[in-house]
């Protein structure tokens, strides 16, 4: 049962047995997200994340897609929309890790690129057969984001080169093995077991607030994989490939249609 709703552009905001059930909203697109919904979506982060409303938080999608990442049909033409797209993907990381409360990934369907990395600093992901990570940037001259330097490797090991450089589809049953998720379960159930995570998290009198940041990573690790993956992100862009690599996916869907 729904407590509340709000509505932000693509993004959803429903409280659910005391918990913010958030929920990107652009089926037809898969989800992508756009600079201002990733703006919102750190913005409802921080607001929810005092713990003072919520138990905690859920971040799921609607549809076959948990998310498609950035949307690469509003992709960046100068320098300085370009800092601000990937500030922003960053920005969603930062306000994760600074909740006081668990931040559970319901991943429904495929998680692209950006939107697979946000995934990796939540406190569990849990999947359903659909689930499906997919970081294609090496082959779009694209690069990593939102700390995923650290945090993939933290949650997979060596798996973490194969999975950027190779970009291969790594399906439910992999992620589980790997460590990209943590339990699967049939869609129809896949809120409800996260909002049970939730909840089996912060029981009466609990100090679940001080616990979480003695088990997340460091602030200090975190901002150095930003001030790396920054670098790289300059060299990309500077270099053209970048632009290059976008204009090419963008010619490729377009011939398909």
């Amino acid at each position: 049962m729904t407590d509340s709703t709000a509505s932000s552009g693509f993004l959803d905001v429903d409280v659910v047995r005391g918990v913010a059930v958030l929920t990107l909203r652009r089926p037809e697109k898969l989800n992508a997200m756009d600079v201002a919904t990733r703006l919102r979506l750190a913005e409802v982060l921080r607001e929810l994340g005092t713990g003072e409303t919520v138990r905690g938080i859920v971040l799921t999608g609607e549809g076959r897609a948990f998310s498609a990442g950035e949307d690469l049909a509003h992709a960046p033409t100068t320098a300085t929309e370009f800092k601000e797209a990937f500030s922003s993907f960053h920005d969603i990381t930062r306000a994760i890790l600074e909740t006081r409360v668990p931040v559970i990934a319901a991943v429904n369907g495929i998680a692209v690129g950006g939107a697979s990395e946000i995934t990796l600093c939540c406190d569990a992901r849990i999947g359903t057969p659909a689930t499906v990570y997919f970081q294609p940037e090496n082959g779009r001259g694209i690069t990593i984001s939102n700390a995923s330097s650290v945090l993939l490797r933290r949650l997979v090991g060596n798996h973490a080169m194969r999975i950027v450089l190779g970009s291969p589809k790594v399906r439910a049953e992999e992620a589980l093995q790997i460590g990209l998720i943590d339990e699967i379960v049939e869609p129809d159930a896949l809120i409800d077991r996260a909002l049970d995570t939730v909840l089996a998290w912060t029981p009466e009198g609990n100090t679940t607030a001080l616990h979480l940041p003695l088990l997340r990573p460091l602030p200090e690790e975190v901002e150095a994989a930003f001030a790396r993956e920054d670098v790289a992100a300059d060299a990309s862009w500077e270099s053209g490939v970048l632009t290059a690599g976008i204009a090419g996916f963008l010619d490729a869907q377009a011939a398909r249609r």
